[in-house]
């Protein structure tokens, strides 16, 4: 119980400190800085599931109030950005994992898998069935979630119109008689996706019925402040308690290839949300996010505090996702089966 107190003060005290300094999606870097520094400074970090979940849901809701009527009617133009996204995440799993194995030595398996854009769960599930160094794998993984956490919210205002934005302006809150049935329907739309392996549940659960419920004009608003704003200071917080456990030394011997491998998948999501906003005319900031291959709920979390367009995101989050469940395993099988032969 002390760990989650401490690390949930560390994470609300780096929010505070990131909102002061006027620094982007200060709910998710300020507490995802301070609780890695604190995870590295040795100091045990915890995050409670249940906390974590709620979080989750809490979120997912209020992506759902962005899914007006206005934003289905422009989904019609998203065919070939999802189109460029799936060539997107197939160059930086190809390209990412040679680049790996002839600057940095790893083996083709392991490669593969630390160059894998998200589905961090998934990544590492097929890491215990194949020949893989899991332990390099994991950590390159989680630097590279950390690191676009933080460079992501100050690179893609800067490259739409050259100014750091401050926090969005809040709609109207829904009324607690209407939040309060939303959350216990959208919980169990949430529990329904879990049985069905769905990734981020709750999450997408959340969304689905309230972006369903703004979609027809049936419900209006979002989530009060006073729930959102810590529901993202514990999302920021739990990127950093992935580092529990985590020496600075493990850091450093990772830090080459992380660098290389974000920087990769940086460039080539950058030229291919360059490319979707200038032919479908979209904000550079949002279709940035969308393309960066960051933690789902990361990424869909911060477009609601970047006021990108949230179900354009959502979707093209789940949308990679998807790619990566139907084309990793055949791509992990050709190449344990190309190894098996040496």
């Amino acid at each position: 119980m002390v760990p989650a107190l401490l690390t949930l003060a560390a994470g609300a005290a780096g929010a505070i400190l990131a909102t002061l300094a006027g620094v982007p999606a200060p709910f998710l870097t300020g507490p995802a800085l301070t609780v890695t520094l604190l995870a590295l400074a040795g100091v045990p970090v915890t995050m409670p599931a249940r906390l974590r979940d709620a979080c989750f849901l809490l979120i997912g809701v209020n992506m759902g109030a962005g899914v007006t009527p206005e934003a289905v009617a422009t989904a019609a133009r998203w065919p070939l950005s999802l189109a460029l996204l799936a060539v997107a995440v197939l160059a930086i799993l190809w390209f990412g994992a040679r680049l790996l194995e002839r600057l940095f030595g790893f083996d083709r398996m392991s490669a593969l898998l630390t160059a894998t854009p998200g589905h961090l769960s998934y990544v590492l599930s097929l890491s215990t069935d194949v020949r893989a160094d899991l332990p390099r794998v994991t950590m390159i993984q989680t630097l590279r979630v950390l690191s676009l956490t933080l460079i992501v919210p100050f690179v893609a205002p800067l490259l739409g119109h050259g100014d750091l934005p401050g926090l969005p302006a809040l709609p109207p809150a829904m009324p607690l008689t209407v939040l309060g049935p939303l959350i216990v329907l959208s919980l169990l739309c949430g529990v329904a996706f879990q049985r069905l392996k769905v990734p981020a549940a709750l999450l997408l659960g959340g969304m689905a019925l309230s972006g369903l419920g703004h979609a027809t004009g049936a419900i209006s608003g979002s989530v009060p402040a006073w729930l959102s704003i810590p529901a993202f200071t514990v999302m920021g917080t739990l990127i950093g308690a992935r580092f529990s456990g985590i020496t600075p030394r493990m850091v450093w011997q990772s830090l080459g290839a992380s660098s290389l491998l974000t920087v990769f998948a940086a460039a080539v999501s950058l030229a291919a949300a360059a490319l979707v906003s200038m032919t479908l005319g979209l904000p550079m900031l949002t279709a940035l996010i969308a393309f960066a291959p960051g933690g789902l709920e990361t990424m869909m979390a911060m477009s609601l505090l970047l006021d990108a367009d949230p179900a354009y995101v959502a979707a093209h989050h789940v949308f990679r996702l998807l790619v990566l469940t139907v084309a990793l395993p055949v791509i992990v099988a050709r190449t344990r089966a190309l190894m098996d032969r040496r």
